[in-house]
C-alpha cells in the first residue's frame, strides 16, 4: 500500500468536510440534507483513511485550519457548483489508490470513487467520461499540415 496515495485522499477528504461545513451553513431544506449526508459520508471516509494510515506507522496529516474554495456559495446554485467541484476533486485523489496491490485498499478507493461520482450526478446530473482523470489537453492547432503551428484567421493568398 502506498501512503503516498492514503495521504492524497485524506487530504482530499478534510478539504471536503471543510467545504461541506460550508455548504451545509448556507442552504436550507433537501439541499442542506444532501449536504449534511455528504459532511457525514466524507467525515467516515476520512476516518477510515486516518485509521489505513495509522496502521501502515504513518501519521496522519491534520486538516488545514481553513481552505480556499474555489466557489463561495451564497446561493442555491453555487452551493451546488461547490459540491460538484469537491466530488469531482475527491474521486481524483481517490485514482491512484485504485492501482494498490492491496485489495482492500483498491476495494475501497474504487467505492468512494463511486460514490463522490454518484453524489455529484445526483446534484448534477452530468457525466465525465471518465470520472476522476485529468481531462487531456486540446490537440495544438495546425495550418498547412505542420503541426504546432498556431492557426491563422486570415485565409492563405
Amino acid at each position: 500500500m502506498r501512503r503516498q496515495g492514503l495521504e492524497t485522499a485524506l487530504a482530499a477528504e478534510h478539504a471536503a468536510v471543510y467545504a461541506y461545513g460550508v455548504i451545509g451553513a448556507r442552504t436550507t431544506g433537501s439541499l442542506r440534507a444532501t449536504a449534511t449526508a455528504a459532511f457525514n459520508a466524507h467525515r467516515a471516509r476520512r476516518d477510515q483513511l486516518r485509521a489505513l494510515i495509522t496502521a501502515s506507522g504513518g501519521v496522519p496529516v491534520e486538516p488545514d485550519a481553513a481552505y480556499r474554495l474555489p466557489v463561495t456559495p451564497s446561493t442555491p446554485a453555487q452551493a451546488v457548483e461547490l459540491a460538484t467541484l469537491v466530488e469531482r476533486g475527491v474521486t481524483a485523489a481517490y485514482l491512484e489508490l485504485t492501482a494498490s496491490s492491496d485489495t482492500a485498499v483498491r476495494r475501497m478507493a474504487a467505492l468512494a470513487m463511486q460514490e463522490c461520482v454518484t453524489r455529484s450526478y445526483a446534484l448534477r446530473p452530468e457525466i465525465e467520461t471518465f470520472p476522476g482523470m485529468p481531462t487531456a489537453p486540446a490537440p495544438t492547432p495546425t495550418v498547412s499540415g505542420t503541426p504546432g503551428t498556431p492557426s491563422s484567421s486570415v485565409p492563405p493568398s
